[in-house]
């Protein structure tokens, strides 16, 4: 993914940067007061007293802002909204549709540090890797803007001069629900496929990360969308269960975890509303002994501890053929111990702080539990305090590596979401890909070998839905992401995406007279 988004160079910087937020951050000196709903064209707040939620800083601890959940009422008010712009917004042509899409990519790429600095501040990964999350959002929509004007049907000839036609139509109100480790990639991920099939979307983010969604909900209005196209609504459970139940509705795309995923469906079978789901992943690795050691090793470091290891496609179960496995993890071991952990907006920081202390905690549990089993860390695992006392309350660990890991221990079975990689050694081709194959999930799975036979024949019995040889993590907007078995339905990115965003209309027209049994 870094290398993919380092390649595309920048325009010249044309669109107006507009914000309520001070430029040039420093973790623990930001406060937001703004309110963070947003729908019908402007940011809102509710009309009922309820209990507010701290949302915190992960680089310190402190309290960044509070959340106002949405209930019923403005929950009502976000469709109404969505579903009055749908009307206008499914009406327009595909052109003028990608013509407001564009500018507001034009309008991210101009306001790409204040976003990334945002994103940061309330997620807790690194500035390097936040900038690239937001130049995937952007490339997200102007990629979407260019198939907007391609959407089309079929002609069919039928006997007799009769004729039947396909027309490709929007859904509807389309409902997004965003995960916390790429709330502003997420929110264009879901929105640009929805948007550039003629669809609205009301988007509700992780209550744990609520403030960047509501910057790209302001530049899709800033670039000339309808009042209530792209909605924002704050809240947990409850208001995602208010969105998924609502009438007017039409389809769900949510990106999470495997529990939560089925409740969605659930409760979206009951009105029979499409859904998507991204949900978990354990994904495998496989490192044969023929492979170029020392991509293999960057693999597994891309693969394991990008966005402090919080990542859905992460491949954290490492296979490595017993000829090299010595040498891998030597290596691995040196590289992992000299990422540099601290202050997320610096620029030499590669690993921030992980989400919420919760988290943290559940992370560093399975470390310890992976002890209990017999297995070996050979490093990190461990809370990580930075020198900077501002920093001292943030939610960091050092990135940890174990091995002496068998397939029936916990860390190997369930998805940590954390960075920790764990190295099991194999010895033929037909061995790991049993091994590989046998979890409930399959999101992704990765292959390093110079033979390129093998990596074919292999990635084909692998069952994931998004493969990688000799790479990983790699995720170009114009290629399908989406996983097999119990990580997920349907696809995010590429073509394909269309097809889960539209529904297909069969049109049927006699020239002739008509022929009745009757």
């Amino acid at each position: 993914m870094l290398r993919r988004l380092l390649a595309f160079p920048s325009r010249p910087k044309t669109a107006p940067t507009v914000s309520a937020v001070v430029r040039c951050l420093s973790s623990g000196s930001v406060d937001i007061t703004v309110p963070l709903n947003f729908w019908a064209g402007r940011r809102r707040t509710s009309q009922e007293n309820r209990d507010k939620e701290n949302v915190y800083e992960p680089a310190t601890g402190r309290v960044l802002c509070h959340l106002e959940p949405c209930g019923r009422e403005e929950v009502d008010e976000a469709v109404k909204a969505a579903k009055s712009a749908f009307g206008p917004w499914s009406k327009m042509s595909g052109m003028e549709r990608a013509r407001i899409m564009i500018e507001a990519a034009h309008f991210i790429e101009s306001r790409r540090e204040e976003i990334a600095e945002m994103e940061v501040v309330n997620n807790g990964k690194s500035i390097t890797e936040a900038r690239l999350d937001v130049d995937s959002a952007r490339l997200c929509i102007e990629y979407y803007a260019g198939l907007a004007s391609t959407l089309a049907g079929q002609h069919v000839q039928l006997p007799g001069g009769s004729f039947a036609y396909t027309r490709r139509e929007p859904l509807g109100v389309c409902v997004g629900i965003g995960a916390w480790n790429y709330p502003f990639q997420i929110a264009a991920w879901k929105s640009a496929p929805a948007l550039a099939c003629g669809n609205s979307m009301v988007f509700k983010p992780s209550p744990i990360t609520p403030v960047t969604s509501v910057l790209l909900a302001e530049i899709y209005a800033e670039a000339g969308a309808p009042e209530g196209l792209f909605n924002v609504v704050q809240g947990g459970q409850e208001t995602g269960s208010l969105l998924c139940h609502h009438p007017d509705v039409d389809k769900v795309s949510f990106t999470g975890s495997v529990p939560t995923g089925q409740k969605i469906m659930e409760m979206a079978s009951k009105g029979i509303k499409p859904v998507t789901l991204e949900l978990g992943g354990k994904s495998p690795l496989i490192i044969f002994k023929d492979s170029d050691l020392e991509n293999a090793v960057k693999g597994a470091l891309m693969a394991n501890f990008l966005s402090q290891g919080q990542v859905c496609s992460n491949g954290t179960r490492v296979y490595v053929q017993k000829d090299v496995l010595a040498e891998f993890v030597e290596e691995v071991v040196k590289r992992t111990q000299a990422i540099a952990i601290g202050d997320p907006l610096l620029e030499s920081t590669r690993m921030g702080a992980l989400v919420s202390r919760p988290h943290l905690d559940k992370v560093l549990s399975f470390v310890e539990q992976a002890k209990k089993e017999g297995a070996t860390v050979l490093c990190g695992g461990e809370r990580f305090v930075p020198s900077d006392p501002k920093l001292k309350s943030g939610y960091y660990m050092t990135p940890c590596v174990l091995s002496d890991c068998t397939d029936d221990m916990m860390c190997v079975r369930d998805e940590i979401f954390g960075p920790v990689m764990s190295v099991l050694s194999f010895e033929t081709e037909q061995e790991v890909l049993q091994r590989a194959n046998n979890t409930t999930l399959g999101l992704a799975a990765g292959v390093f070998t110079r033979d390129v036979t093998r990596a074919h024949r292999v990635v084909e019995q692998l069952k994931a839905g998004s493969c990688f040889i000799n790479n990983y993590n790699i995720t170009p907007v114009e290629v399908p992401f989406g996983g097999f078995k119990m990580s997920g339905i349907g696809r995010e990115n590429g073509q394909v995406t269309v097809e889960f965003y539209s529904q297909l209309k069969t049109v049927f027209v006699e020239m002739g007279d008509v022929d009745s049994l009757f």
